[in-house]
């Protein structure tokens, strides 16, 4: 069973001793290292960075970062021998669950590598839609960017069962 709860100071530190990503990932191992995601969001405003927990154990993390009024943006790392474990989507789904009706959320966004399939399929499959593509620097290189959202009201949908895969 998974639980998603607020992040705390320790669990911090535990994340940093995390191992590197496998090859294929090590781009991606940024996010959790000294000026990383957690440097850059914790003490963000009106953010919140949430731990996931399997059997009493740090395996990933979430955050949540307004970027305007009742929007947040969504970011995910797992532990890297978690990779591949199918973990991605219920974690993504707790995250959804909980900025939608417990933070009041009315959207959720976030950026992709456009050469991380991986991702955005995990995305997809929890409801995300691709709006568009950006640039941005990103550890000192020129990074493309998939731009993706997920509203309340899809989020709903797709939870009643309203929609058939694929349609929302």
């Amino acid at each position: 069973m998974l639980l998603l709860r607020d992040l705390s100071d320790s669990d911090m530190s535990t994340i940093s001793r995390w191992p590197p990503y496998p090859l294929g990932f090590e781009e991606l191992d940024y996010a959790l290292r000294v000026d990383g995601w957690l440097t850059e969001f914790r003490n963000k405003p009106v953010t919140w960075c949430f731990a996931a927990e399997q059997a009493g154990e740090l395996i990933a993390f979430t955050i949540l970062s307004s970027t305007e009024r009742d929007e947040a943006e969504f970011r995910i790392a797992l532990r890297a021998d978690r990779i591949g474990q199918g973990l991605g989507f219920p974690i993504t789904a707790l995250t959804q669950k909980k900025g939608f009706f417990e933070l009041g959320l009315s959207r959720i966004h976030l950026i992709a590598r456009k050469n991380n399939p991986t991702a955005i399929h995990l995305y997809k499959k929890t409801g995300f839609v691709e709006r568009g593509v950006c640039c941005k620097d990103t550890n000192g290189k020129r990074v493309e960017y998939l731009t993706m959202d997920l509203t309340k009201d899809a989020y709903a949908m797709k939870e009643s069962g309203s929609l058939s895969a694929g349609c929302w």
